[in-house]
């Protein structure tokens, strides 16, 4: 693949490389490629315009290795979706006393079917009778 993209892009810009550096090869390998194919056509195309010679080769600083997750704990400074949406739909089935469905039930509080509550309630693991008044 990088040498059908090196040849069209040398092509286009009217020059031609014999060789590849294995350092280029090593680093177009390790990297992980978030962009996927149009992120490795703009490194190359890149480097065939910088490029002066017949060796072809890319700058190491445009392709760093990732590195693998940071040491030590990771602490969560935002609260996710689901902590926000859990903690909504506990509101509101406190201000309803428990009750899902109904004028005055969390369903109609929230705006949204009762259903859909439901099936909110059971996939974010919401004891709804907690809530309930005994």
């Amino acid at each position: 693949m990088v040498e059908y993209l090196v040849g069209r892009y040398a092509e286009k810009a009217g020059k031609r490389f014999e060789n590849i550096t294995s350092n280029t090869l090593e680093l177009l390998q390790a990297y992980r490629w978030p962009g996927n194919i149009r992120e490795l056509q703009n490194i190359i195309e890149r480097a065939v315009i910088l490029c002066e010679g017949a060796t072809f080769s890319i700058d190491e600083s445009w392709l760093r290795p990732e590195s693998g997750p940071a040491s030590g704990p990771v602490v969560q400074l935002v609260p996710t979706l689901a902590d926000r949406e859990r903690d909504i739909i506990e509101a509101a089935l406190a201000q309803s006393r428990g009750r899902i469905s109904g004028p005055t039930g969390a369903a109609a509080k929230l705006g949204i079917p009762r259903q859909t509550l439901d099936r909110k309630i059971l996939s974010l693991g919401i004891d709804k009778n907690q809530f309930k008044s005994h």
